[in-house]
């Protein structure tokens, strides 16, 4: 199953993938995807730190397209607040979307995405 890898898998991997090594084994096996949203996160720091070589590896990844359902978005935010979960942003929920019509996990350090898997049923890679 591929894997939608979130901008704080790749910046811990970029700073010393400690946290993120399963990220290596994820690339070797060629199971990751991103979006442009992700890169949109990551690719300006990279390009203030001239990291022209990354910024092309990362364009070279599988990616899928966004295709945003607005309702949809505004009824998952509905279920987190009825919840009692109010800080979880737009792109998280856009993130999240893309995962679910695209049928794979995230893999993220950010704690949102747990809490959305449990609302609204995301898949998440451990």
């Amino acid at each position: 199953m591929q894997v939608l890898i979130d901008t704080s898998i790749w910046i811990d991997y970029f700073k010393s993938g400690i946290i993120s090594n399963d990220l290596s084994i994820l690339i070797d096996e060629n199971l990751i995807v991103t979006n442009d949203i992700i890169l949109t996160e990551l690719i300006p720091f990279l390009k203030v730190k001239g990291q022209k070589k990354i910024i092309q590896l990362l364009k070279d990844i599988v990616k899928f397209p966004l295709q945003i359902d607005w309702e949809e978005i505004i009824q998952f935010q509905v279920k987190c607040l009825n919840f009692g979960i109010n800080g979880i942003g737009i792109p998280d929920l856009i993130i999240a979307q893309n995962s679910k019509q695209n049928n794979c996990k995230i893999y993220s350090l950010d704690n949102h995405f747990t809490v959305l898997k449990k609302i609204i049923g995301i898949k998440i890679y451990k």
